[in-house]
């Protein structure tokens, strides 16, 4: 197994559904310090791409712009030429003037191929990495978005971080409503509450494994495996919203009633998010049997998996991590971040129960 090198390029995914905020958002973030030396990708559907002209061009940060298609469409071609050329494109004197990378894309754009291309592509992995996915999402519309665009509840689901957008136009009670459903999509993602797209830069920055500053690893926040646990406790909207407050808590069992909870229960969004442990070192074969076969049959329907390893015959712990069938080059980890030897894997399944998961490696490990 290959150790992964944090010496590639962050990028963050920026995406979330139509009107949601994306381009406020960005306009806020692209004049903090912390994104002054990023360069920033918009990818606008059509033919006359307009969202680009009301991005601030005032501060120095570089701003590039894709017009001839969905990012989800054009993968292959727009992006991957656009992240091989930035790095020489934008350089002086042999020096690239950037440190990181953010691509907006469009509101309809599926996540999984520009995670893809990061993970896979031959010009692209070898200089970039993953950092995070940051989706908007309107909390006035967002039960009204899930329930009628798939892809919103994709965005959802494979989100890193949330940012509930438009909390002015919002009741209480539509608040909790979307907070009880986004517990079954995405339990681990934090969610913050943003208006007029103010929030601080860091919220959204180093989700990954790495950290940009220091290259460590925080094992704990990257899995967040608590936050699959049946009875755990789900973090809220900060008291005090834009991203400055830390997370209230709450359990899972909502305020407003048993005309709220039917409600909730009649959604069924076919996401699945659960935390699958073993006790014991697993052998590398049934390791790496277990992942083809699941990638094999189920694929499409593991929107993300990430876990931290226990394998025979390897005294550091392994990382993974995959999008539906890909998966990244496993990383080798210095050291066990605590006690706790056991293998741990966290699964976002979209109609692929944890019992299936479980069966499958019990039957290989047993073969």
């Amino acid at each position: 197994m290959t150790a992964d090198m944090p010496d590639t390029i962050p990028v963050t995914l920026l995406t979330g559904f139509l009107g949601s905020g994306k381009t406020t958002l960005l306009n806020q973030l692209v004049c903090q310090p912390e994104l002054a030396d990023a360069l920033v990708i918009i990818n606008e559907f059509g033919e006359a791409a307009l969202d680009h002209m009301l991005v601030a061009h005032s501060t120095e940060n570089l701003v590039m712009e894709m017009s001839s298609g969905c990012v989800c469409c054009s993968i292959r071609g727009d992006l991957v030429k656009t992240l091989r050329d930035i790095t020489w494109r934008f350089s002086r004197k042999g020096q690239r003037q950037f440190r990181r990378v953010l691509i907006e894309t469009t509101g309809l754009a599926d996540p999984a191929p520009i995670i893809h291309t990061l993970m896979t592509d031959p010009q692209v992995a070898p200089r970039y990495r993953l950092d995070g996915i940051v989706v908007t999402l309107d909390l006035a519309t967002g039960m009204h978005t899930l329930d009628h665009h798939p892809e919103a509840v994709k965005q959802a689901a494979m989100a890193d971080t949330l940012l509930l957008t438009k909390p002015d136009l919002a009741t209480e009670e539509q608040l909790e409503v979307l907070h009880q459903r986004l517990d079954n999509i995405n339990p681990a993602a934090p969610r913050w509450k943003v208006s007029q797209g103010e929030i601080t830069a860091d919220k959204l920055l180093n989700l990954g494994l790495f950290s940009t500053a220091n290259k460590t690893n925080d094992v704990a926040r990257w899995l967040k495996e608590e936050a699959y646990a049946p009875d755990a406790l789900r973090p809220v909207a900060p008291v005090h919203g834009g991203g400055q407050a830390g997370f209230s808590m709450r359990p899972k069992t909502p305020e407003f009633g048993h005309q709220i909870l039917h409600d909730i229960n009649r959604h069924d969004d076919h996401i699945r998010a659960y935390c699958f442990a073993v006790d014991t070192p697993i052998p590398e074969e049934t390791l790496m049997t277990w992942l083809e076969v699941l990638m094999s049959f189920v694929g499409s329907q593991i929107l993300r998996v990430k876990g931290i390893l226990n394998v025979e015959g390897n005294s550091k712990p392994i990382v993974i991590q995959g999008v539906q069938h890909i998966f990244h080059p496993p990383v080798t980890l210095p050291a066990w971040p605590s006690d706790d030897r056991r293998s741990r894997l966290v699964f976002i399944t979209q109609d692929v129960e944890k019992d299936v998961i479980e069966n499958i490696f019990n039957a290989l490990r047993k073969a």
